[in-house]
C-alpha cells in the first residue's frame, strides 16, 4: 500500500491510499479519484517528504493508526449523511435524477446505486459522490 497527498484544483489537500503507484495513476486517469471537499476530480500529487529512518515496526504502528484514523472518519462520515439526508435504497438514481430535473423538491439523500448508475449520472451532470460505506461495528 502506498499513501499521497493530494490536491485538487481548488487547492484542497488531502490523503489517500492505493494498492501502488500504477493503481493511483489508474484511478486518476479515469476520473476515479475525487476531492472529498469538492468533488472535483482534477486531482494531483502533492509534494511529500519522503518516509526516512523508520524501523518497520514503527512504520507498521503509524500505518495502523493512520488506518484507525480513517476508519473514524468514515463513521462519522456516515453518521452526518444518516442525521442529514433521507434514506432511498435501491431508488437512489432514479430519485437522484428527480431531484436533479427539479421533478420533486431538492433534499439531501443516499441509498445504494450501481458503478454503472453512478457513471451515469455524473455523465448527466447529476451531483453525486460515492463513499465507501463501512459496516457498523456493532452489527
Amino acid at each position: 500500500m502506498i499513501k499521497y497527498e493530494l490536491k485538487c484544483r481548488k487547492d484542497h489537500v488531502f490523503e489517500a491510499w492505493f494498492y501502488d503507484s500504477a493503481t493511483y495513476d489508474k484511478q486518476a486517469a479515469g476520473g476515479k479519484v475525487v476531492c472529498p471537499v469538492c468533488n472535483s476530480r482534477k486531482v494531483e500529487k502533492a509534494p511529500m517528504a519522503p518516509r526516512i529512518g523508520k524501523s518497520k515496526g514503527e512504520v507498521a504502528k503509524a500505518e495502523a493508526k493512520e488506518a484507525a484514523k480513517m476508519r473514524q472518519a468514515l463513521t462519522e462520515l456516515r453518521d452526518h449523511v444518516e442525521k442529514n439526508a433521507d434514506y432511498v435504497g435501491d431508488q437512489f438514481a432514479e430519485e437522484a435524477r428527480r431531484i436533479h430535473y427539479g421533478e420533486t423538491d431538492k433534499r439531501n439523500i443516499y441509498g445504494e446505486a450501481t458503478k454503472d448508475e453512478a457513471k451515469e449520472l455524473v455523465e448527466e451532470g447529476v451531483d453525486v459522490a460515492m463513499i465507501p460505506w463501512l459496516p457498523r461495528e456493532d452489527a
